[in-house]
C-alpha cells in the first residue's frame, strides 16, 4: 500500500510544537493571576493571532489539563482536527505568570485547518506569558502572537450511533495519517443502534453485525458488493476491511471526531456529520 502521509514534514513538526504550546491553561474557571497544579479542566480555542492576522479556533479545538504534581501538568486535546499531548511545568520566583512547554505527540494529518494550525504552532512554543482577562478567559502571549482561550464547553461529544461518519485519517504504528486525496471523502459508515453496520469502504458497499460492550465495538462478518476497486479508493477499502475484521477494536470519540483502534495500533479516525450535511 502506497505511503499515505500528505502532511509535509515541516509543518508536522511544526505542529508538534503547538501541541506543546496548548497545554498552558486550564478551563477551571476560578480567579487568581498564576496557574498552577490546582486550575485544572478544559479550554476552548477561541482565537490564535500570529503574523498581523486573526484566526478563528475550529468548533473542536480544545485542551484539557491535569496535574501530574506539585508544578507540572499533562496537556490532552485537540486541534479541531488533530490530536495532540505535551507536559507543563508552572515556573516559579517570577513577577508575571507564565507556563514552559515540552512537546509530546501529535498526529500529522493534512486538514482543512492547516492555518490555524500552523498559526497556533508558531505562538505557542517556548516560554508562555499567561494573562487572565476574567474568570472564564485567558490569553496566552509569546513574542510570535496570542491565543485566546474560553472556559465554555466545548463542543459536545457526537453519539457512536446513528451518526454518519467520514473516515478522514488511518493509523498505523501511533502515526496518523490523512486519507489519499483521490479517496477522501469515499468511506462512510454508520452504526445503527439496532447492532448493525453499513455504508461504503471507499468502493464497494457494505454491511456488517457491529456489536458494542463499553469502550470496544466488534464487527462481524461485512457482506459488500463486488464492484473491482484500483488505486486509492482499492487501497482504502483493503486497508478498512483488514481493519473492521481484526476483532474488537477500541473506540474513543472527542467532540465530532472518532477513533479506532485495534489491538496492534492500527486504527483510522472518522468525523461526524454535521446537521447541514
Amino acid at each position: 500500500m502506497p505511503t499515505l502521509r500528505h502532511l509535509p514534514a515541516t509543518l508536522a513538526a511544526v505542529l508538534a510544537l503547538a501541541a506543546a504550546g496548548t497545554a498552558c491553561a486550564d478551563g477551571s474557571g476560578t480567579s487568581g493571576t498564576r496557574p498552577g497544579p490546582g486550575l485544572t479542566g478544559s479550554w476552548s480555542v477561541e482565537r490564535v493571532s500570529a503574523d498581523g492576522r486573526t484566526f478563528t479556533g475550529p468548533p473542536a479545538a480544545h485542551l484539557a489539563i491535569e496535574p501530574t504534581g506539585p508544578r507540572t501538568a499533562e496537556a490532552k486535546g485537540n486541534y479541531g482536527c488533530n490530536g495532540f499531548t505535551a507536559a507543563v511545568s508552572y515556573e516559579t520566583g517570577s513577577a508575571r505568570s507564565a507556563v514552559t512547554v515540552t512537546p509530546g505527540s501529535s498526529t500529522a494529518m493534512a486538514c482543512e485547518h492547516t492555518e490555524f494550525e500552523t498559526a497556533f504552532a508558531k505562538v505557542l512554543q517556548g516560554r508562555l506569558e499567561v494573562r487572565r482577562e476574567s474568570a472564564d478567559r485567558l490569553v496566552l502571549a509569546s513574542p510570535g502572537g496570542t491565543v485566546e482561550l474560553t472556559s465554555q464547553p466545548p463542543v459536545p461529544d457526537a453519539p457512536l450511533t446513528v451518526t454518519e461518519w467520514t473516515v478522514t485519517g488511518l493509523i498505523s504504528g501511533g502515526t496518523a495519517a490523512s486519507v489519499p486525496a483521490q479517496a477522501a471523502g469515499k468511506a462512510v459508515f454508520t452504526i445503527g443502534p439496532d447492532a448493525g453496520a453499513s455504508g461504503s469502504l471507499g468502493c464497494n458497499r457494505f454491511s456488517a453485525k457491529a456489536e458494542v460492550d463499553g469502550p470496544r465495538i466488534t464487527f462481524g462478518a461485512l457482506t459488500t458488493t463486488r464492484m473491482a476497486c484500483t488505486g486509492p479508493e482499492g487501497d482504502l477499502e483493503r486497508w478498512l476491511t483488514e481493519l473492521f475484521g481484526s476483532g474488537p477494536l477500541t473506540w474513543r470519540i472527542e467532540a465530532r471526531t472518532l477513533t479506532l483502534t485495534a489491538a496492534d495500533g492500527k486504527g483510522l479516525t472518522a468525523r461526524a456529520a454535521s446537521a447541514a450535511e
